[in-house]
């Protein structure tokens, strides 16, 4: 059979697949990019990383050796953390790789995952590329989840469902006895805590009740680590097993390990970052809500999601915002038509944010 290029050899169920629409940065805006960058759209920490973090990269021994494929260290110490036990902790590059784990583990490929959109994109981007069927159960008006909608949504295909929590990216907690709802239906169920810190709301401790259970947790937020990649989750231990086995031998490198460490170790002074986050999250949020053009949905977390009105365009206030060096997350699609999202910068970043929206109204 003659073909005309490399192409014609791929898999077909690709052919039509779009890649995750990533953040921008100076660098990728190029020689268009303002001189003042005030970035508010991938939820990043605008404090930064413990300054320790810095001093242990630094005195990593080798860059020549491979890290611990075990994991062994870094494991006890996020296992002393969350109490619970080494052997359940699984760490993976950022815990969307630990997403694209799970769903190579329990969801074959004529089986289906139950994804509660809107939510995190990252659940149906590697369900595409693992070329599973993607269940959609639409959450209310509120953003809450619908269990009655999960229910009927289940089918014997149903092998795995991801709860973002709090939700990514409306910004709206589930509370734990929505979630033990959840689990009573029985079936494999990841609660993605990626934004834990900035609620306390925590499905972890329902693990002794719940054998269908797993919890995921990012360091990228809280810690402000979101460069070097490192995450982890909480498992059953057979399922800790399992995800070991599948998993990148190497997938944590050493830099990330050492500043994750450090970040374990200082959590008490990081989350006074966190702290000093949230407040200025509620200060922005009633800021926007003197913007006359703009619907502010309650957040918990460190992003706040708007619905842009009267006739204005998300995609056309994001491109004006970001002639002017302010990058912030359009959405669109069925459930958040229209919307642009605003993560938690510093006081002054957000001031500069809400002085061009003032001047657009």
């Amino acid at each position: 059979m003659e073909r005309d290029g490399l192409i014609d050899w791929t898999r077909p169920e690709f052919l039509k697949l779009k890649g995750y629409s990533a953040c921008k940065n100076a660098e990728a805006l190029g020689d268009a990019a303002p001189k003042r960058i005030v970035k508010l759209d991938a939820n990043e920490n605008p404090y930064g990383s413990y300054p320790d973090c810095y001093d242990a990269i630094d005195k990593i021994p080798s860059l020549a050796i491979y890290p611990d494929a075990a994991q062994t260290s870094l494991k006890h110490l996020a296992a002393a953390h969350c109490g619970c036990e080494d052997d359940q902790i699984v760490f993976g590059a950022g815990s969307s790789q630990l997403i694209e784990y799970l769903i190579r583990l329990f969801v074959d490929r004529d089986e289906e995952l139950i994804n509660l959109v809107p939510s995190f994109a990252m659940y149906q981007f590697f369900s595409n590329t693992n070329c599973n069927k993607v269940v959609n159960v639409p959450r209310d008006q509120n953003f809450e989840i619908d269990i009655d909608g999960i229910r009927k949504a289940i089918t014997p295909k149903t092998k795995l469902m991801f709860i973002a929590n709090p939700n990514n990216p409306t910004g709206n907690v589930t509370q734990i006895p929505l979630i033990e709802e959840a689990l009573d239906l029985g079936i494999p169920t990841v609660v993605d805590e990626a934004y834990y810190e900035f609620t306390g709301v925590t499905a972890l401790p329902l693990m002794k009740k719940y054998p269908n259970l797993m919890v995921l947790r990012s360091f990228s937020k809280f810690a402000g680590l979101a460069g070097l990649r490192v995450g982890y989750g909480i498992f059953p231990k057979d399922i800790a097993d399992r995800l070991h086995a599948i998993r990148d031998p190497y997938n944590i490198n050493v830099a990330a390990v050492a500043a994750a460490k450090v970040a374990i170790a200082h959590y008490d002074e990081l989350m006074v970052n966190v702290k000093k986050i949230c407040v200025e999250r509620d200060r922005l949020l009633n800021m926007l809500q003197e913007i006359n053009y703009l619907h502010v949905y309650p957040s918990q977390s460190n992003y706040i999601m708007c619905k842009v009105l009267n006739g204005k365009s998300a995609t056309y206030l994001q491109t004006i915002l970001e002639e002017q060096g302010i990058l912030t997350r359009c959405f669109g699609g069925v459930w958040l038509e229209n919307c642009i999202r605003f993560s938690i910068g510093l006081p002054e970043e957000d001031d500069i944010l809400m002085d061009a929206l003032k001047k657009l109204a």
